[in-house]
């Protein structure tokens, strides 16, 4: 035993004080300084703790509320219509504290937007039917589709969830209070909001509505994405972009032929589509 350590008599005596009527309900601190105001020295504050751990004694007074592990979503989408990632935003109304709701479904492969809808409320019945609607326009297989959201209401909504169980579509959910869980459909709404054009204010829901039907077309069949080999999610989702790329590639090519020299790093080559879009992609193990 070290020599500054208390002997075993000396450690029961400080731990029978501890349990004695007098201070079983006292805090250590507490006990140390009464003890030293009556003329008593008996050890540390941080010695009565470690006694007490030791003891299997230290721990919080009232029961502290302990949330399940929630597992990392791990979605991997290697063609349209696998993953879809749906999210609602608001968008401010006339007057303070008045808000519009945007509903969007995209495909995160293709950053398509397959479905949006503006509302006056976000609830779940609202949430409901705008999937099925997007699920039956777009004629896909639901037991080959995985939807992703965050823990909203409509998204965990007994309504929603019996819907996808009916139609055979997985449910993946975000981690609480994790917003990069879903990076594709926060990555879209900020090109929204971001857009030259988008008003501080939206009058009415026609208003919001108007301004949707203008954006989205613009987003689907104009942008060019970054993510997706500077093409549109049109030509990725409707399977164009293999003959645009070599047609990019030809023009690359010729221009490389013409004026070899201005190219020092080798003849460039077009930017591609990805493979494999991840929702966490899993960490290397090596």
């Amino acid at each position: 035993r070290p020599p500054r350590r208390l002997s075993e008599t000396e450690e029961g005596k400080v731990l029978d004080l501890l349990h004695s009527e007098r201070f079983c309900n006292a805090a250590p601190a507490q006990v140390w300084a009464t003890l030293l105001d009556e003329g008593t020295y008996l050890c540390s504050e941080r010695t009565m703790y470690r006694l007490l751990e030791r003891a299997g004694e230290s721990r919080e007074r009232r029961d502290q509320l302990e949330h399940p592990p929630y597992q990392k979503p791990e979605l991997l989408a290697t063609g349209p219509n696998q993953v879809w990632s749906w999210d609602v935003t608001k968008l401010l109304g006339p007057k303070k504290w008045t808000y519009f709701y945007l509903f969007v479904v995209l495909d995160i492969f293709s950053r398509y937007v397959v479905g949006w809808m503006v509302a006056e409320a976000e609830t779940a019945a609202l949430g409901e039917l705008f999937l099925s609607e997007t699920i039956a326009k777009h004629e896909v297989n639901p037991n080959a589709l995985t939807i992703h959201a965050d823990r909203g209401v409509p998204m965990t909504s007994k309504l929603v969830t019996q819907l996808f169980a009916d139609l055979g579509v997985t449910q993946s959910h975000n981690r609480p209070y994790t917003s990069n869980d879903n990076p594709f459909s926060e990555a879209q709404f900020k090109t929204l909001k971001y857009r030259p054009g988008f008003p501080d204010r939206f009058t009415g829901a026609d208003h919001a509505k108007g301004h949707c039907r203008r954006f989205f077309p613009w987003y689907n069949e104009e942008h060019r994405h970054s993510g997706i080999g500077l093409m549109t999610p049109y030509q990725v989702h409707y399977g164009e972009a293999a003959a645009l790329t070599a047609r990019r590639q030809t023009v690359l090519d010729a221009a490389f032929a013409a004026n070899p020299e201005r190219f020092p790093h080798g003849p460039p080559q077009a930017p591609v589509v990805p493979k494999q879009v991840w929702i966490n992609p899993p960490l290397d193990p090596a």
